[in-house]
């Protein structure tokens, strides 16, 4: 029997990481264009997630770079496809270009800087565009709160207008559905729990709510404005006299730009002993952006969502 989705059981999992890589594994591994392994790190992630039946890789880089790189880090490249390119922007348009052409359906990101890879795929001309605009979910587990959740936007838009945040809440709750979340809940974060047209946040969450209201937002359960506190805390909310379905049961959380939402994923790993895995969503295909910095659990279990992911596309193309 295959083990249950991460999202599926709130506050059961105990290492979510595992969970992810656990049930990826019951799937067919995924045909994934890793763009410019260029460096031990991404070049041994790749190959330890193919060993693992996660990903069915194809190396898109100069074959000259991987293999003094696998001849330096002992690591074959015997029975790997290499599509030989020169240099790593050529990767990345050869990245998009087997993406859209159907040959990969997956997109894992080497030694390349995140621009460089997303450039290529984020052009109408690449044909990987949705009706979505493209954004990015950190899932993540740390010990002191009782279930998983999603961060979001931690790594593409910058600093998202109304119109953009709608796409990445959808995105999320797309995200948390498929990941066994049953209605997610999302909580739209701000400073303040209270809506002040001095602060732009409070006011995108409570049009946010009021979209779902009215059904252009669909599949969750919204809250917004909340402070982190009264997102995550129940009895933070209660003491605040705010009445919550989403408060201490957050599946979601959005921040009001991607400077916050980033810092506020990378305290939760450092400080509070999170574990995490990332994927960039609204395209046509799952993209794996990993950091350098990033633990190989991560890196693997990035892979396993975009496993999970490429097979619902597959039934079910965005």
């Amino acid at each position: 029997m295959s083990p249950a989705l991460p999202l599926a059981t709130p506050g059961q999992s105990l290492d979510l990481l595992q969970d992810l890589i656990r049930y990826a594994q019951a799937l067919p591994a995924v045909r994934t264009g890793v763009v410019h392994p260029c460096d031990a790190v991404s070049l041994a992630a790749a190959l330890e997630a193919k060993t693992l039946g996660l990903v069915d890789p194809v190396l898109i880089a100069p074959r000259g770079k991987l293999e003094a790189v696998a001849r330096q880090e002992r690591l074959t490249l015997e029975g790997i496809e290499i599509a030989d390119v020169p240099h790593s922007h050529a990767a990345a348009a050869k990245g998009a270009e087997l993406a859209a052409s159907g040959e990969v359906q997956a997109l894992m990101k080497g030694s390349l800087h995140t621009d460089e890879l997303m450039s290529a795929i984020l052009p109408s001309s690449a044909g990987l565009r949705t009706k979505r605009r493209v954004s990015h979910c950190f899932l993540m587990q740390v010990p002191t709160y009782p279930r998983a959740f999603i961060i979001t936007d931690a790594a593409i838009n910058i600093a998202p207008d109304l119109s953009a945040k709608a796409d990445i809440v959808r995105n999320a709750i797309d995200l948390a559905v498929i990941l066994g979340a049953e209605s997610p809940k999302v909580a739209l974060l701000a400073a303040v729990e209270t809506v002040s047209p001095h602060m732009q946040a409070t006011m995108d969450a409570a049009i946010l709510c009021k979209m779902a209201d009215r059904g252009q937002i669909t599949g969750g359960v919204l809250d917004g404005p909340l402070a982190f506190d009264n997102a995550i805390s129940s009895e933070a909310a209660k003491i605040k006299g705010i009445s919550s379905a989403v408060a201490g049961q957050a599946d979601i959380l959005v921040a009001p730009d991607l400077e916050s939402a980033n810092m506020l994923a990378k305290q939760l790993e450092y400080l509070g002993n999170a574990h995490s895995a990332g994927i960039v969503v609204g395209a046509k295909v799952p993209v794996v952006l990993t950091s350098r910095a990033d633990p190989k659990q991560s890196r693997l279990a990035s892979c396993a969502i975009a496993s999970i992911l490429a097979r619902h596309y597959r039934e079910c193309p965005p």
